[in-house]
């Protein structure tokens, strides 16, 4: 299994959002970026997220799960563009944010820690343990 990072900006498409397409899930479309796309053709039904509200927040809130693997963007004819299917697995009893990521020296080498415009990322599984534990919900 592998574990990625989802960012939404949140009034255009929340965690409550994606918890309301209950188990139907949802495409992660809309991404125009390469290797954001790369790392979507990566993943693999049951692969695990986190589910990142940028903006404002700039927190992760929520776990997601990958239901379909990589196939053809509906918002776009464009062939180049790729997304998943992701649903809502469980919230964060504490929302994690950038800063909290950023002063644990265990997430120095988070991908979120040193690029936080990519929208499409991956996680390691030992930077998905210290998340989960600073959020308070298990692995």
């Amino acid at each position: 299994m592998n574990y990625w990072l989802f960012k939404s900006e949140p009034n255009t498409w929340s965690w409550d959002d994606q918890v309301a397409r209950g188990e139907a899930g949802q495409e992660w479309d809309g991404v125009r970026n390469y290797q954001a796309r790369n790392n979507m053709r990566e993943m693999k039904v049951g692969d695990l997220g986190f589910f990142y509200h940028s903006l404002s927040e700039k927190a992760v809130v929520g776990i997601v799960e990958v239901i379909a693997e990589s196939h053809p963007d509906s918002t776009t004819d464009d062939e180049r563009w790729d997304c998943v299917d992701i649903r809502a697995v469980r919230p964060f009893a504490n929302p994690v944010t950038l800063a909290d990521v950023k002063a644990d020296p265990r997430l120095a080498d988070m991908v979120l820690a040193n690029n936080t415009r990519l929208s499409v990322q991956p996680v390691s599984e030992a930077e998905w343990r210290v998340v989960c534990e600073l959020g308070g919900v298990e692995p």
